[in-house]
């Protein structure tokens, strides 16, 4: 077991150190220079030895090995730089948009699981037919429905339409909602797919029809005893999903003006502001790694046969 876990914690590690390389060069290789584009503005006044003495402090004459060496040195000790676009810590921009991020995040999978359990299990339990099928085509509908679309959708529909949730202002309830509900709707249908797919597998089982003749309820038998098995590569999907879940609130915190962490990816695109959107980056492959980390580690406590494997 020991070596499992020190097995994936080096597959986690490595994974990192790949993200922080694949988004330096790739930002590195992004055509003009941010910090010319900002300071240069005739309007900030700057002469050409101040802006050369600014483009040395953010790294920018130096040859790309070094730079890079040099910026994974300050990650590795916490430090991100400094915003191109404020001037700013980047840690303090990334502070100060992740709690909001964070909220958003935890409700939509939440809700995103709850979707997903529902429409496996209905499924699952079903007796009709044509009530399976309907249930089984939801997740291909929610997951073709782009989420900026679904944003303006519901704000078109329960704001314009219903008056149900104010545009400006409310609760904070009121303004997590439909946020959560334009996240959770995509991310629920992979899950949902790949647990009503393990459900029907798990049904063909041998012991299923050894647990009916014993007398057992079909709903005994859902719950108790195809939902434990069949929830394992669900949990893997949910993983990865989860991970996602701060790309995905790009869009999200866009329609609906919220600031997190999608609404500064924004601003640091259309500014060119590189050091925020490496540490971004960075920042989801840790969540990433980070959460598909625990579902390894829970995987053989859930299946002891993994256990005895690993």
């Amino acid at each position: 077991m020991t070596r499992y876990v020190l097995r994936r914690v080096g597959q986690a590690v490595l994974v990192l150190w790949a993200a922080f390389t694949a988004g330096y060069v790739l930002l590195w290789l992004l055509p003009g220079d941010s910090i010319l584009i900002k300071f240069q503005n005739p309007e900030l006044g700057l002469s050409p030895q101040q802006i050369s003495e600014i483009r040395a402090y953010y790294g920018g004459g130096d040859p790309p090995l070094v730079g890079y060496l040099h910026t994974l040195l300050g990650f590795l000790r916490g430090g991100f730089g400094y915003s191109i676009d404020t001037g700013t810590p980047v840690v303090e921009r990334l502070a100060e948009a992740l709690p909001e991020t964070a909220k958003l995040a935890t409700a939509g999978f939440a809700l995103a699981v709850l979707i997903a359990v529902v429409i496996a299990f209905a499924a699952g339990y079903s007796r009709t037919s044509w009530l399976r099928g309907a249930l089984l085509a939801v997740p291909s509908l929610f997951i073709s429905v782009p989420a900026f679309w679904l944003g303006i959708l519901l704000i078109q529909v329960f704001s314009f339409r219903l008056g149900l949730v104010p545009v400006i202002g409310g609760s904070p309830a009121q303004q997590l909602l439909l946020p959560v509900l334009t996240l959770a709707v995509p991310i629920s249908a992979p899950i949902a797919q790949v647990l009503a797919r393990g459900i029907d597998q798990v049904y063909t089982q041998p012991f299923v029809p050894v647990v009916a003749a014993k007398g057992a309820s079909r709903r005994w038998i859902l719950w108790r005893h195809v939902a434990r098995n069949a929830v394992l590569p669900a949990l893997t999907v949910a993983g990865m999903t989860f991970g996602e879940l701060i790309a995905g609130s790009v869009v999200t915190e866009t329609v609906f003006g919220r600031n997190g962490v999608g609404r500064l990816t924004e601003q640091a695109v259309n500014a060119q502001d590189t050091p925020v959107m490496l540490a971004v980056v960075v920042l989801a492959s840790t969540v990433f790694v980070l959460v598909n980390l625990a579902v390894d580690l829970l995987f053989p406590v859930l299946d002891p046969r993994l256990k005895a494997a690993a």
